[in-house]
């Protein structure tokens, strides 16, 4: 017992970090597991439309990201939920607001699973936003962020920029997909629905 209560407390700091890194794999184990029985273990139906990434290479980046109004709002803050993101200026331009009509609708097409999914525009400038475009994609998460460090975290296509790009983020807050420029919109919808259901088996 005497020697029970004199743990060295390194000893002990070690062990709960164990712990910890413990609960953190189970948690993790169910969603890491969905996706590699869809994408490896069944090549033979693998068809997705975008493109994996590895998030191993495209960390989310430490950045100050704000609302309009200047709080401060970051992507981990929405961890749990997937995320579809586009990146662009404040003056959003007809490419721009077909993105993000289209992702309004991908969200909405996918039923009781829409309230798993967050859209956000990640504004690259201090343009200001058009009051009819913020009404009109209200519900938008449209944050502020350092163009520099989008421009360097997010992969994009040969003779393309991130800006032409939707990109998923999965709950886990790991960059995992992205679809091409000016996509075939029927064909998002059949990822993401593939995306939700993996996600929630186990």
């Amino acid at each position: 017992m005497d020697q029970e209560k004199q743990i060295d407390p390194k000893t002990a700091q070690r062990r709960g970090r164990r712990k910890l890194l413990l609960i953190l794999a189970v948690c993790a184990t169910p969603l890491l597991a969905s996706y590699f029985t869809y994408y490896v273990a069944k090549p033979v139906e693998r068809n997705n439309y975008g493109t994996i990434l590895d998030p191993r290479q495209y960390p989310i980046p430490e950045m100050a990201t704000t609302t309009l109004d200047g709080k401060p709002r970051t992507l981990h803050d929405l961890k749990g939920k997937w995320i579809m993101l586009r990146t662009g200026s404040g003056q959003c331009d007809e490419e721009c607001q077909r993105q993000l009509y289209a992702m309004r609708q991908w969200r909405t097409m996918q039923g009781k699973n829409m309230e798993r999914m967050e859209r956000v525009w990640l504004i690259t400038d201090d343009k200001p936003i058009d009051t009819v475009v913020m009404r009109e994609y209200d519900g938008t998460e449209m944050l502020r962020a350092p163009a520099a460090t989008v421009a360097k975290w997010l992969p994009a296509e040969p003779d393309t920029k991130p800006g032409d790009h939707v990109y998923m983020i999965d709950p886990l807050g790991n960059l995992m997909m992205r679809f091409p420029k000016q996509p075939f919109p029927g064909k998002v919808y059949k990822d993401i629905v593939k995306l939700l259901k993996a996600s929630s088996i186990g």
